[in-house]
């Protein structure tokens, strides 16, 4: 385990310069560990994410009786395949704050059926599941909840499935389509199992990774656009023996901002202009704002052109680096603001509020709505603790702040519990450091 300082102090830093490798895809390894478990034959994955999301759903599989080992110290791990069933039919498992671990081994666990109990920690027990646990008790599962309802923790036990059609609102978490994604190919049988989406689906881009990730395992889903999807019959998770897991596209957006707003130019290796990552869009934003993008097949790089410019945009369909948008914001030439974002308030944390409360710090005027923030920069960045809310993402945007851009000057910043990093990308603050220029003023 690394080891972590209470609080971690950022000078301010003249420059943003130099590359990063990245981590592997939180979002693609945590899926690809899942299909590879359910699958039929053996799956060696390359460049699984070292987190503890990733810790948190390697040991879950354990503990419901999936094989699998870490090939030395290396981030290359082989999983066994259960070809659909799970070795242990009873199981208490802890998922930490993971939802990209507890959402689709809800759906799996319930199809598969068993006696199961899943709960994590207290804001995990705060963060929406009801609409999930809706949709698969509708068609048969037995999914109660021991805390409060529509939230974990949850109790599973064996239920009988009928499951030709199922629906699910989508507007609170991609994430419950995608557990129910993928989990249909274990409920066909006879009749192809098809999924209503009820109202409008939030992040879409999550949910073609799910579907390519799903396609590499043997399964295609048809789909009616974004309001149905099907899975016919005859298909089954089958191992594609190796797969490479895509650097992540969330992370990329910290180092992508810094070289957009202190100069560059700043270069990521790992995701590129054919990533299966909706984030990578997040690049779009930045030129909107003035920054000069390039992009190869496994590789971006950001520079500065001059003063960003403010920015008002949707950001439904990158909620999770559209956060590193509204600290580039304190940099910009007017008022920024971040639109449709209200799934950032089930979060790790109620992140509208907590990135309002954190950018006053700094000594911005900010809007805080239902589904919307307005930023105005300050004159001056103010030197500031920053309180991370146990969230990766508010800890890494706001390290953002101590650089310093066209027209105004970063300044030093305390990062709070800087640890919480390790959900996503333990190494941030050392990759950080490489590429934040403190020896110029």
């Amino acid at each position: 385990m690394k080891h972590y300082p209470h609080h971690l102090d950022l000078q301010a830093a003249a420059k943003a310069e130099g590359s990063v490798r990245l981590p592997g895809s939180k979002s693609i390894s945590n899926r690809t560990l899942l299909l590879a478990a359910l699958a039929h034959g053996t799956t060696r994955i390359f460049d699984l994410l070292a987190s503890d999301d990733t810790h948190v759903m390697l040991m879950a599989l354990q503990e419901l009786g999936i094989r699998w080992e870490q090939v030395g110290e290396t981030q290359q791990y082989i999983v066994h395949g259960a070809n659909g069933v799970l070795p242990v039919h009873q199981a208490d498992l802890f998922m930490g704050n993971a939802g990209t671990a507890i959402r689709p081994l809800t759906a799996a666990l319930a199809v598969i059926g068993g006696d199961y109990t899943l709960h994590g920690v207290s804001r995990m027990h705060e963060r929406p599941i009801g609409d999930l646990v809706d949709a698969l008790n509708a068609i048969g599962t037995r999914i109660s909840y021991t805390g409060e309802q529509g939230y974990p923790p949850l109790h599973i036990q064996r239920g009988r499935i009928h499951a030709q059609r199922m629906q699910v609102r989508g507007n609170v978490s991609s994430q419950f389509l995608t557990a129910l994604l993928m989990a249909a190919p274990l409920m066909v049988k006879d009749e192809p199992v098809t999924i209503d989406v009820i109202g409008e689906l939030i992040s879409k881009p999550y949910i073609e990774i799910t579907l390519n990730l799903m396609r590499r395992f043997g399964v295609v889903v048809e789909r009616d656009g974004w309001q149905s999807f099907t899975v016919p019959t005859g298909q089954r998770y089958v191992s594609p023996g190796t797969i490479h897991v895509e650097g992540d596209a969330s992370s990329a957006s910290y180092y992508l901002a810094a070289g957009a707003i202190a100069g560059g130019p700043v270069r990521v290796e790992g995701v590129g202009k054919d990533s299966i990552q909706g984030d990578v869009r997040f690049v779009e934003a930045l030129e909107q704002m003035g920054a000069t993008i390039t992009m190869g097949d496994n590789w971006i790089v950001a520079k500065s052109n001059g003063v960003l410019k403010a920015i008002d945009a949707d950001f439904n369909h990158i909620p999770d680096a559209a956060m590193t948008i509204a600290v580039a914001a304190l940099y910009a030439d007017g008022v920024s603001t971040l639109r449709n974002i209200a799934s950032w308030r089930v979060k790790e944390t109620d992140r509208i509020a907590a990135m309002a409360t954190e950018l006053r710090k700094l000594g911005a005027a900010v809007e805080e709505g239902a589904d919307y923030l307005r930023i105005t920069p300050p004159a001056e960045i103010r030197a500031a603790a920053i309180d991370t809310y146990d969230d990766h993402r508010m800890a890494m945007c706001f390290s953002l702040a101590s650089l310093t851009g066209t027209v105004r000057r970063g300044n030093t910043i305390r990062i709070n519990d800087p640890k919480c990093v390790a959900k996503t990308f333990p190494d941030y603050f050392d990759a950080f450091a490489k590429i934040a220029r403190n020896d110029l003023f």
